[in-house]
């Protein structure tokens, strides 16, 4: 039986046709306007990005994220806070590819997994920098046309929703169920 006999039909639809996941850590040495005593905290905000699929089997994610970093100066009398704008360029493979793809045009879908956040913030290069680690995590999804042939019903089976399934519980099975059944040491 081929798939061109009457008992089967092609349907064209969009399904996801490739994934990728990368996991990335990356260290960004900001420089603060005065020469840093300790630090106070690093927290990372504004995350924005947008994808897009590069070749066959690679997606790139392009992205920025502020860097914020509380520190004290002047023998730790001080504080401030600096702040820095981060751009990246993220090249996340295609794990899984469906050949069977039908065109090239595809939606590509990004997902964050783990928001870019700070593992370590220190002072390094004698004094004068700062040193943030960041870690950030991206699920990509292509999502393009692709063709599944699904057998028909040579019985031509109609579902009507007015169908009783006898699926309604009767007064008698209603009265044996036993409620404290949890609690009930006895065996049977």
């Amino acid at each position: 039986m081929s798939f061109l006999d009457q008992e089967y039909r092609e349907i064209i639809t969009k399904a996801v046709c490739g994934k990728g996941r990368k996991f990335t850590q990356a260290t960004h040495n900001i420089s603060p306007s005065h020469r840093p005593s300790s630090i106070l905290g690093c927290w990372v905000i504004n995350h924005l990005y947008n994808a897009k699929k590069k070749s066959e089997d690679t997606v790139e994610v392009n992205g920025s994220y502020d860097i914020n970093i509380w520190y004290s100066y002047n023998d730790n009398t001080k504080t401030e806070v600096v702040t820095e704008r981060v751009t990246y360029c993220d090249y996340i493979p295609l794990s899984v590819m469906d050949d069977n793809c039908l065109s090239d045009d595809c939606d590509v879908i990004a997902k964050v997994i783990q928001q870019p956040n700070c593992l370590e913030c220190e002072i390094a290069n004698q004094g004068n920098k700062i040193a943030v680690e960041i870690e950030r995590e991206f699920v990509v999804q292509i999502i393009g046309d692709t063709k599944v042939y699904v057998k028909v019903d040579p019985k031509g089976y109609k579902f009507d929703d007015d169908d009783d399934w006898g699926f309604d519980i009767t007064d008698d099975e209603l009265s044996d169920v036993k409620p404290d059944f949890l609690n009930d040491q006895s065996s049977d």
